[in-house]
């Protein structure tokens, strides 16, 4: 895949590519969608990064690709040019109605969310905090 691109570019110029305009040339060369983790490993193959530089940029590329507008998630980790979907489908839903949907993000009903008396309720908290001494008192023993 970044095979191409290293053909048309220099080592000066790939150097001196933000790693996202990579990203961006390496998807177009593609044509389609990619894992996340495919797109970081191509980006730094062409920069030559050794494993720990690609560890050390790996969420700067996926911070710079979620705010670019040129790309879109269409998936789990899996990302596309946003140019490639037409625009009443560049939402997150329309764009991810054909990747399988995962039942284990639930949503839970608020009195699922604590158990009574667990002391993390609201109420609990609340409780608590009600029946914290007057501290002041001491507070003024230590002064003198």
């Amino acid at each position: 895949m970044p095979g191409h691109l290293a053909e048309k570019l220099s080592d000066e110029e790939v150097q001196e590519t933000a790693m996202v305009d990579l990203a961006f040339h390496i998807l177009k060369e593609k044509g389609e969608p990619i894992l996340y983790r495919n797109l970081m490993e191509a980006v730094s193959g062409l920069k030559g990064f050794s494993e720990e530089e690609e560890k050390e940029y790996m969420a700067q590329l996926y911070t710079e690709v979620n705010i670019d507008g040129r790309f879109i998630c269409v998936g789990k980790s899996l990302w596309g040019l946003r140019r490639w979907y037409p625009t009443e489908q560049a939402t997150d839903s329309a764009v991810a109605q054909n990747v399988k949907d995962d039942d284990s993000a639930e949503e839970l009903e608020a009195e699922e969310l604590y158990e009574e008396g667990d002391g993390d309720s609201p109420e609990d908290f609340d409780e608590d905090f009600e029946n914290d001494g007057d501290y002041d008192a001491v507070d003024e023993e230590d002064r003198t």
